[in-house]
């Protein structure tokens, strides 16, 4: 039997693995030019989720990476192509990824979180396919189980407009992606072990910029030997600066020293372009700025995330500081980091965060509802009044909730429960308001109304910031402010152009609203991005379905791939998850493959 192995292509192939594979591969890679070229273009990816071991702020750990890349790729794609991720499993737990702000059209089966998948054993791979549909900006991916996002697995999502949609502002000279984070020296087991023996996680140990330690601005805060980022640029050009806070539960302020950051975008909508010398980015929360480099650079400039309303005994060493390095600087940064607002001004946060504004002008994909613009003259048919306070026991151990109801995940997710009508794995009885009663655990579903529109009030009875997210929809953020909201606090709403959005923060003790029209069928996780209180139980999912719908017009169908676990576990095909048959090989790998088999058969006819 003839076998070729090529360093080139570091795939060994043999003649029956040819026989097998080539009608496979022929079909495979024609159907990826076919819809390139005929229809939404399809980008495939082959990532492997492993551990790494890094030292963040000088202290080696294990953390996780992608391909061995911490941060992860960026996924850069552009409106309504489809995209194809296939994901190895390498940890020693499982994992799901989930594409935070990406809206899953009719597709929750790619949402990976537990209420829509079955996490991927470690060992299988899994791959996720979507498209994403009418949608443009910055995102980023996550794992999304087991308090592993406290470990990386991160990377960024860049959705691009079509040739034929104009950007807002003129074309940047290039693109940089900044994760800024609040870190912790012990690894993610740890921590959840802490939060499950019923203990705060208590003060981070730092600030991470790109997974990087502080630069060492200042001696007696900053130790030796600590590796930091540097973001090199060009004098006169301008950079779009996509910044994302992917941490556990501390809010940050961004900011660039005598540099001002012009902000276009926000997690998919085009906002009123304005200035600002700093911005608070919450956990969870992306943006885009325009930034030029328009100084003299007489030396590098300090780029800066500091941390935000937390206790004045911790709060010098967690400042994550990069630079931002002029290709013709004349030496390093110096001098005082720039100032960044009061450190306990929540009223100066909420003021910015309500002078963010929805560019309506722009032209480019539009947050639903499509067709209207007007969410103002839409009326509401549901109201959700959705209360949280700190965590508390329950049966003994410490959980967080929402109304009352700590969410208790099932072994079988509720979007497979509810295609195969599995009973007793969840009640569509979630409460409309806080209930006056013990608290508990619970599987409690929203049953939302397709097509309705939802006002969701979050209050925030706690002493933090706590950030919102919303899978599968942009929501309009239309208020917020401090004290108990009611009735009356409607008539302060914006009713124009409030931004729209997938991530919000709620102050503590005061409310946030958002609408949100429910057109995506499907179960769509609504969570608090702060992962100790995500982790504790603050979540809730809402099923959205559409009772007319028998042909699957408004949702796609089961993939053929899924995983199956809990009360269909009897369902799995063992051998359609495992590595070797990827459901999606990526264009390259198959080309690669087919490369080879031709090779051999060159090989046949020489001998």
């Amino acid at each position: 039997m003839n076998t070729f192995s090529s360093s080139i292509f570091d795939l060994p192939i043999d003649d029956f693995a040819c026989r097998f594979l080539l009608p496979f591969l022929v079909l495979t890679l024609w159907h990826a030019v076919h819809r390139v070229h005929g229809g939404d273009p399809f980008a495939f990816f082959e990532w492997d989720v492993s551990y790494m071991t890094a030292a963040p702020l000088g202290v080696k750990q294990q953390v996780i990476g992608i391909s061995g890349s911490y941060p992860g790729p960026i996924l850069n794609v552009t409106t309504n192509w489809n995209v194809v991720v296939n994901v190895r499993n390498s940890l020693d737990e499982p994992l799901l990824i989930t594409w935070n702000g990406i809206q899953h059209r009719k597709n929750s089966w790619a949402d990976g979180v537990l209420g829509t998948n079955c996490p991927i054993p470690p060992g299988w791979n899994w791959t996720y396919q979507f498209q994403v549909k009418d949608q443009i900006g910055s995102f980023f991916y996550f794992p999304s189980t087991n308090f592993q996002r406290a470990a990386g697995g991160y990377g960024g999502i860049i959705v691009n407009n079509r040739d034929i949609i104009p950007l807002p502002f003129g074309t940047p000279d290039g693109d940089i992606t900044i994760f800024i984070s609040d870190w912790y020296n012990r690894d993610h087991k740890e921590l959840r072990k802490t939060l499950e023996s019923g203990k705060d996680l208590g003060p981070p140990d730092g600030v991470v910029i790109n997974g990087l330690g502080p630069y060492r601005y200042n001696s007696s805060v900053v130790g030796d030997g600590i590796i930091y980022e540097t973001v090199n640029v060009e004098r006169g050009k301008t950079y779009r600066f996509r910044v994302h806070n992917v941490g556990i539960s501390t809010s940050l302020n961004f900011r660039i020293q005598n540099h001002n950051l012009l902000l276009v975008e926000t997690e998919g909508s085009y906002t009123v372009q304005q200035n600002y010398t700093n911005m608070d980015i919450h956990v969870g929360q992306s943006f885009s700025m325009l930034v030029t480099m328009n100084q003299n650079a007489s030396s590098d400039y300090y780029v800066v995330a500091s941390s935000r309303f937390m206790d004045p005994a911790v709060r010098d060493r967690l400042t994550g500081v990069a630079i931002l390095h002029y290709s013709n600087s004349q030496g390093p940064a110096f001098g005082p980091l720039p100032d960044g607002p009061n450190e306990d001004d929540t009223y100066f946060s909420m003021n910015q965060a309500r002078s963010i504004r929805w560019n309506v002008s722009a032209s480019a994909a539009r947050p639903n509802p499509q067709g209207s613009f007007r969410y103002g003259e839409i009326i509401v048919t549901d109201v959700y009044v959705l209360l949280n306070k700190p965590p508390e026991l329950i049966n003994g151990q410490l959980r967080a909730t929402l109304n009352g109801i700590s969410y208790f995940a099932p072994q079988t997710p509720l979007k497979l429960a509810q295609l195969f009508n599995v009973p007793g794995v969840y009640k569509l009885d979630f409460p409309e308001r806080f209930m006056d009663r013990p608290p508990k655990l619970d599987t409690s579903v929203i049953n939302g109304t397709y097509k309705a529109f939802m006002e969701i009030i979050l209050q925030n009875n706690g002493t933090t910031v706590q950030s919102y997210h919303l899978d599968g929809y942009a929501f309009f953020v239309v208020g917020m402010d401090f004290g108990i909201w009611t009735e009356n606090s409607r008539g302060t709403y914006n009713k124009w152009d409030g931004v729209a959005r997938s991530t919000t923060q709620v102050f503590p003790g005061a409310w946030t609203a958002i609408l949100v029209y429910l057109d995506n069928v499907g179960i769509w996780n609504l969570r608090s991005e702060n992962l100790d209180t995500w982790y504790l139980g603050q979540e809730v999912y809402i099923s959205v379905v559409n009772p007319e719908d028998s042909s699957n017009k408004t949702e796609l169908p089961l993939p053929d791939n899924a995983i199956f676990c809990g009360a269909l576990s009897s369902l799995q095909k063992e051998q359609s998850n495992k590595y070797r048959f990827s459901e999606a090989p990526s264009f390259t790998s198959s080309a690669k493959i087919l490369l080879s088999c031709i090779l051999i058969a060159l090989l046949h006819l020489k001998y």
